[in-house]
């Protein structure tokens, strides 16, 4: 059984291309209609607990399916099988980007920039149809994205997402309920307790630890503190970690975006960005070091509470305001990646008409002609290389 949730993963996470809310399809065609694993209402609700807590959602679901499957070492495997190949390949570019040099070079990290411009406006305009349905949400989430313009300061994100909670218990209270049930976990609610103290602890010592310079420790701390608390995975992961690793100095912003433009043509989950930026960092350590550390710290914290969560799951579903806090969450989440895109990847991703075409164009492709993302990110970087050799001529 084992050697089954490993290669199953492994697959998934070689050919799963489109991000997360593609990986979510994958999943239920292999371990709900193919292979029977899951009922499509056990789907229904890991997906929903996945989509409530914060965390890579799709790397949770693919490790909740482990668990229930395989316990403790099925979850480990199917994590393995979907992140690895990924990670490697974020890693292997961290190593290979300093031996990239030249005008071809500078032209495709251009592009790449210019992927991360594109692929974060299009996961925006879902989110928000999606997750900022109504007057009130749009509300809370136009309030984060100006808190976060004016101030800008990188605590301001946890107050915010504890504000959307709040707030939405006032404003949200018509969102619809949970799915409830119970789910077949080998431990019991003392068990998902302790891994939810487990998780909170983490999260008071990587506060303790972040500082402004480059070390194993703070990259640790950087990187667990941005995986314990972005809702919504993906995308919104970006305002957390260009906080954690640019606005301390310890990236370059071309090269923060460089890897993030790559990790949207990489298969499996966009978490594995990590491996890449832990291997840029310089903390003085290997690359290899940092890298693994950063990818750890990265997935830990969600794994844990997905996994806290599952026994727990059936009481706090049943709770009348836990729809309303999600919802509030949410909304500013929508608020903090909407602010991401304005203040960071926009400026530094479009620095010319060309540029602006290009974004539009490709924008375009992927709302109107429904195209794979793979194609639209090689069609980018192929048109900015393009742009860039007959802007070098005229």
């Amino acid at each position: 059984m084992s050697s089954g949730i490993f290669t199953s993963f492994l697959r998934l996470g070689l050919s799963s291309f489109g991000g997360p809310i593609a990986h979510l399809g994958y999943f239920r065609d292999e371990f709900v209609v193919r292979r029977g694993w899951l009922t499509e209402s056990a789907f229904a609700q890991l997906l929903a607990i996945c989509q409530a807590l914060p965390g890579p959602a799709s790397s949770q679901l693919g490790f909740a399916i482990g668990l229930l499957r395989g316990g403790w070492t099925g979850g480990l495997l199917a994590f393995l099988g979907f992140t690895l190949p990924s990670a490697l390949l974020m890693f292997g570019l961290a190593v290979l980007a300093p031996r990239l040099d030249g005008g071809l070079a500078l032209s495709v990290l251009g592009g790449l920039k210019l992927v991360a411009v594109v692929v974060v406006t299009h996961g925006l305009w879902g989110m928000a149809r999606s997750l900022v349905p109504d007057g009130s949400r749009a509300l809370l989430a136009v309030l984060a994205l100006g808190a976060m313009l004016f101030f800008g300061a990188a605590w301001l994100q946890l107050a915010l997402i504890g504000a959307g909670a709040l707030l939405g218990l006032v404003l949200c209270r018509q969102v619809a309920a949970l799915p409830k049930g119970t789910l077949p976990v080998a431990y019991g609610k003392g068990a998902g307790g302790v891994l939810l103290v487990l998780v909170l602890a983490g999260l008071v010592l990587s506060l303790s630890f972040a500082g402004d310079e480059a070390s194993l420790l703070a990259l640790g701390a950087a990187f667990y503190e941005a995986g314990a608390l972005v809702f919504g995975g993906g995308h919104v992961v970006l305002p957390l970690l260009e906080q954690s690793t640019v606005a301390t100095g310890w990236l370059a912003q071309d090269d923060f975006l460089a890897g993030y433009g790559a990790a949207q043509v990489m298969p499996g989950p966009m978490f594995s960005l990590s491996a890449y930026l832990g291997a840029v960092v310089p903390t003085g350590e290997a690359p290899a070091l940092g890298a693994l550390l950063a990818l750890l710290a990265m997935f830990l914290p969600g794994l844990l509470l997905v996994a806290a969560v599952l026994p727990l799951w059936d009481g706090l579903a049943r709770r009348r305001g836990a729809p309303a806090a999600i919802a509030g969450i949410n909304a500013v989440v929508v608020g903090l990646l909407a602010a991401a895109l304005v203040g960071t990847v926009a400026p530094a991703g479009l620095q010319g008409p060309a540029d602006v075409v290009i974004a539009v164009a490709a924008l375009g492709l992927l709302a109107w002609k429904r195209l794979n993302l793979l194609w639209v990110v090689l069609l980018i970087v192929v048109a900015a290389v393009a742009a860039d050799q007959v802007a070098g001529l005229s």
